[in-house]
């Protein structure tokens, strides 16, 4: 079955608004993206920072209708919305039917990190003959915010695959889709907290957890709703280098002395800054790993002062 599929270029300042018109419309889902991102000069947004939500400065909407939508209807009403919309703005095409899960999935096959973990689509059933200490961790695609396919997951799970975790309690900041504290709880922590300041990461995190059959292991917060009692023997934040730098006294805080700690989201050249900052918190042993142009910066938490 086809569909119609509207793109509209506008302002930042306008997103609202066009996003709420085209909702009142009858749109099947509403996409947001870059409207400049083919030019030189274009500024990477790679995650938002905590409590921040990103906007360019310049923004494509692409809004699904059904197929026979009234298209003067739809143009009408979004002129009404947004009258300083430019002519030449919007424009729409036909798109075909395509198994987007299928599609997806066809891009996230099995992916091995280290000696021991292993990271499966949830419909793909892992073969009976693996090796008995293996932990798999299955992931939704339909709620996976993080896979381990981006360079920056894959370093942080490689280091929790060389650490020794039973008995543990992991902390996760940023945690996504829970793949990381998931994969924690599957290499034999006995706890881990999951943090996030997006509703629906938390919501992702809890279903792939109890997908696992880890849920009842997972505790998951937002940065606010943590309780100030919580402490961990293991820290992993696979954010961005601005929200790392301050938030390290606060990671200080929650490690425990000879806590483990790794933080991803690093491009290179900005890792010397963080090493130095986390240094100055009382964190030792620091190192760094790279994949492509990603850090992950590693070290333990030294006593406390």
């Amino acid at each position: 079955m086809p569909w119609l599929e509207l793109q509209l270029t506008i302002d930042a300042a306008a997103q609202p608004r066009a996003e709420s018109a085209l909702e009142e419309l009858g749109a099947l889902s509403v996409t947001l993206m870059d409207a400049d991102m083919d030019t030189a000069d274009e500024a990477a947004i790679f995650e938002p920072g905590v409590g921040e939500m990103p906007l360019w400065k310049s923004l494509t909407l692409l809004a699904l209708f059904e197929a026979d939508a009234d298209r003067n209807h739809l143009m009408r009403a979004l002129h009404d919305a947004l009258p300083e919309l430019p002519a030449g703005r919007a424009s729409f095409r036909e798109v075909e039917d395509r198994d987007w899960e299928r599609v997806w999935m066809d891009r996230f096959q099995p992916m091995r990190f280290g000696r021991r973990l292993w990271i499966y689509p949830w419909n793909v059933e892992p073969p009976e003959n693996h090796v008995p200490d293996t932990a798999i961790v299955r992931l939704d695609p339909g709620l996976a915010f993080g896979t381990g396919t981006h360079p920056t997951t894959a370093l942080c799970l490689e280091w929790l695959d060389s650490l020794e975790l039973a008995g543990t309690t992991l902390i996760d900041y940023g945690c996504g889709s829970g793949v990381l504290a998931i994969a924690a709880l599957k290499l034999g922590a006995a706890r881990a907290i999951g943090i996030d300041n997006d509703p629906q990461a938390l919501t992702a995190s809890r279903d792939n957890a109890e997908r696992n059959t880890v849920g009842e292991r997972l505790a998951l917060s937002t940065p606010s709703g943590l309780p100030s009692s919580a402490r961990c023997d293991a820290l992993v934040a696979n954010i961005l280098s601005g929200p790392l730098h301050e938030l390290a006294s606060r990671f200080a805080d929650l490690c425990r002395p000879g806590a483990h700690l790794a933080l991803s989201g690093i491009l290179a050249g900005q890792e010397t800054e963080l090493l130095e900052r986390y240094a100055a918190c009382g964190f030792r042993s620091l190192s760094c790993a790279r994949r492509d142009d990603w850090i992950r910066i590693s070290g333990v938490r030294g006593a406390a002062v």
